[in-house]
């Protein structure tokens, strides 16, 4: 007889871009999760070339209707009990966030410990680069029914309406932004020339940080949210996965930049998602919910 944790669910369902050639959405979010031992199911929402930062590049968005049916075919799989979460990323279409929804709500309706995590991929320093449409759903769909949301500080800025221009702003709009844990990257940082991860739970306030390294490849966020998933799912507390998440990604970055590399060169440090050697400064600051809860 297999023992209980064997049994346990361990599948993770990614839905995010597919790309031919480079490191971002599914083949940046299926490679890590792979490679630290969850099997994965990997739902295109759109395929590509190439990351459009790279030069003009096809879009194969699949139809409405046909994505729909797809992941309705998910819900109604036998194996559904094998899923212990669902990371969801970039969206072809407005759409698809309906569809997304759905299926973490037959997933839980199964497994009601399993965990999804938003990645709301919508933009960056320059703003939205998806339509407003897309952006909207993913803040009134999809970000309520999440577990764990991971925006970069640009996109909460646009989720939350408000500028964040420091680690307080940040935390604050973290608070109201719905999920009960988000992990914000991109965040400022407390040490000089550096960025951060501000990782903020229902009790616990924690910011991992690392030294800025200039033009870095696109893939960052779609790594961060897998290998934070990773962890958890692996029964890392709060604090330990957002320091090993960041370690690892910081890493594997570093390694890339140092190496010239226009993708993140995940094939080559695969060991730095399991074993990573790099020191990343974790800060505990003072959550901003015990002001309110006084």
């Amino acid at each position: 007889m297999s023992s209980p944790q064997a049994d346990a669910p361990r599948a993770v369902i990614v839905v995010s871009s597919h790309v031919v050639r480079g490191s971002v959405g599914n083949r940046a979010a299926v490679f890590a999760l792979e490679t630290l031992g969850f099997p994965v199911w990997a739902v295109p929402t759109v395929t590509l070339p190439w990351h459009p930062g790279h030069g003009r590049a096809t879009r194969i968005v699949p139809p409405d209707d046909q994505f729909t049916a797809l992941m309705k075919d998910l819900e109604r799989a036998p194996w559904l009990g094998e899923v212990a979460g669902v990371l969801s990323g970039y969206l072809g279409s407005a759409a698809q966030a309906e569809a997304v929804a759905s299926l973490v709500q037959a997933i839980k309706a199964k497994n009601p410990g399993a965990t999804y995590v938003c990645d709301p991929v919508i933009g960056d320093n320059g703003g939205l680069y998806v339509p407003e449409a897309l952006a909207t759903a993913m803040r009134d769909r999809l970000l309520p029914i999440a577990d764990i949301a991971t925006p970069n500080r640009y996109e909460l800025e646009w989720l939350c309406g408000v500028k964040l221009d420091d680690i307080r702003a940040v935390m604050a709009a973290a608070l109201d932004a719905g999920p009960p844990t988000m992990l914000v990257t991109s965040s400022p940082a407390m040490m000089a020339g550096g960025t951060g991860n501000l990782l903020l739970t229902p009790n616990e306030a924690l910011l991992a940080e690392h030294r800025i390294i200039e033009r870095p490849p696109n893939g960052l966020g779609d790594l961060t949210g897998a290998v934070f998933l990773a962890r958890l799912l692996s029964g890392q507390r709060a604090a330990k996965a957002l320091q090993t998440t960041t370690a690892s990604v910081f890493e594997i970055l570093a390694r890339t930049a140092k190496r010239g590399a226009d993708e993140l060169t995940l094939e080559t440090d695969a060991a730095s998602l399991s074993h990573p050697m790099a020191m990343v400064q974790l800060r505990h600051l003072t959550h901003p919910g015990r002001d309110r809860r006084a």
